[in-house]
């Protein structure tokens, strides 16, 4: 493993020199309830009650790319600024739209109880399948409508790319016609592993609960969901990091090379948790040209 790690450090230094992004956070887009009528089996309006998609529609002449964007925050928060908002900016210069997802979480809603397992995922699958069943009116393919996500909302990124909700043509609700899996998917220092000595707890305990089951746990271990029809990834992560370490994405590249899931991981040496687009770290603030030249490959741009 540590052979793997140096190898693919090295080449990402190698494959293209620093790049300087200057991206500003952009005013906010006008929030969009996620769930017209609430989401389900919830009753309850308050802070954290109703997720939102924060939509950044690109102006083009053609149907664009479309991503779905999940910051992280460890299933109790979410970081809206370097893992929100800048990274519709980022995608916006690309001609790519996007929907920042507010999905439900430990922190906040449910009288103060806040929400576990499965309310992220399912916030997550709808927010994907709301691109495309929209995707005529946001101007957008919806053969090519992906997710991204940071640290906990990594883990979210790769639960919903591994655990897809099937096109329904008969449902009386439209959006539920549409297919929820992404047609590619961007890992960021994600947390992968539950019940792993490579684990982030905090993750773990806000998504599941202290209690949880072993075999709910396993079930949500995403490194053994993979499965062939997981979407083509792009993975990034960095030795140095101490919240999140980086097994967590070797064990997913891994997993995507055994059942043929084309996938790119870049590992840079050094580099705290949560470097969003890391314009100041040396090494690690290639990885978005490296991620924008495999969107370019990948036919997204």
């Amino acid at each position: 493993m540590n052979r793997l790690v140096t190898f693919l450090t090295v080449l990402a230094f190698a494959a293209c020199p620093a790049t300087s992004l200057h991206a500003e956070s952009p005013q906010a887009p006008t929030p969009q309830p996620l769930w017209a009528n609430g989401a389900p089996d919830v009753t309850a309006t308050a802070d954290g009650d109703v997720p939102e998609l924060l939509i950044t529609q690109v102006e083009s002449k053609t149907p664009t790319a479309a991503i779905v964007i999940l910051p992280g925050g460890g299933y109790g928060g979410h970081a809206m600024g370097h893992e929100g908002y800048e990274f519709a900016t980022w995608f916006q210069s690309m001609g790519i739209s996007s929907a920042i997802c507010t999905y439900r979480l430990r922190g906040k809603g449910n009288h103060g109880k806040g929400y576990g397992h499965p309310a992220p995922m399912m916030d997550a699958q709808r927010a994907i399948q709301t691109l495309r069943a929209r995707a005529e009116a946001l101007n957008i393919d919806p053969k090519r409508i992906g997710v991204i996500g940071f640290s906990a909302g990594g883990h979210l990124a790769s639960t919903v790319s591994t655990k897809f909700l099937d096109a329904d043509p008969d449902a009386a609700d439209p959006i539920a016609r549409v297919s929820s899996r992404p047609d590619f998917s961007i890992l960021c220092y994600p947390v992968i592993g539950l019940g792993k000595p490579y684990t982030h707890k905090g993750s773990q305990r806000n998504l599941l609960g202290a209690d949880a089951s072993a075999e709910l746990i396993a079930s949500l271990s995403n490194e053994d969901q993979v499965s062939q029809k997981t979407p083509p990834t792009f993975l990034f992560h960095t030795e140095a990091d101490k919240a999140v370490p980086v097994e967590n994405s070797l064990q997913y590249y891994e997993a995507c090379k055994r059942h043929g899931v084309s996938a790119e991981l870049h590992v840079f040496p050094e580099g705290r948790h949560g470097l969003g687009l890391a314009r100041d770290i040396p090494g690690a603030n290639q990885w978005p040209q490296l991620c924008e030249a495999w969107l370019d490959r990948m036919g997204m741009k």
